[in-house]
């Protein structure tokens, strides 16, 4: 039963993601002019539709809004198997938190590109079908601070910058979280007991011969 409690994470970050999502498109007008400031100017709710991927990236490939959103679904339906493969073979509990984290915001993001261009009608214009053409919806903006290169910057000098731009959803934060806590600790997610074991071994072995150096 306890495999039950990672895919409730992922539900957990689902339910979130979808609300906040709908809750920003039934009350907020889209950019600059309905933007709402939670933290002075280093963090605001910014309204966004994002039909590419994270973080505000694009694909200007023809067919590139489709084959995201197939990879996504094909990405979805992995990493479920994947957390049921981990846990069987007794995988950390922190790695399948952690992909229970990756999880949730897969399907929340495939939410939107599957289901948004029918039911929110928000599809690119020109877009063969609003199935799987669906746009994401981003809110999460969080303008630390800008300014200007200096000129003796090549290429970049005396133009304007702004740190941090990309504007984000919950989904897209869960699996920046999830994939970045496993990189961190990724010795000790992937340590295995064979692993342990030899080197156990090693440092007898290595006793063994400080004793006998000793003794010789």
């Amino acid at each position: 039963m306890k495999i039950y409690r990672y895919f409730l994470l992922a539900l957990v970050v689902i339910i979130i993601d979808q609300v906040v999502k709908l809750l920003v498109h039934f009350n907020m007008e889209m950019g600059t002019a309905g933007e709402i400031s939670v933290i002075g100017d280093w963090f605001k709710l910014h309204y966004l539709l994002n039909p590419g991927m994270a973080f505000g990236l694009k694909s200007s490939h023809e067919y590139g809004k489709l084959l995201l959103t197939l990879f996504r679904l094909g990405a979805m339906v992995g990493i479920g198997y994947y957390i049921y493969y981990l846990y069987k073979n007794k995988a950390k509990p922190g790695l399948l938190w952690c992909m229970g984290l990756i999880l949730g915001g897969a399907i929340g993001n495939v939410i939107d590109s599957t289901f948004y261009g029918v039911f929110l009608d928000n599809a690119p214009a020109g877009s063969p079908t609003p199935w799987f053409h669906g746009q994401v919806i981003d809110m999460l903006f969080f303008p630390l601070f800008d300014g200007y290169y200096p000129d003796w910057v090549p290429y970049m000098g005396g133009k304007y910058f702004l740190f941090f731009s990309p504007v984000f959803n919950i989904a897209d934060s869960s699996i920046f979280i999830g994939v970045v806590t496993i990189l961190i600790f990724q010795k000790r997610f992937f340590k295995t007991e064979d692993n342990e074991s030899n080197l156990i071994d090693e440092s007898e072995k290595n006793e063994d011969k400080k004793e006998a150096t000793l003794i010789s």
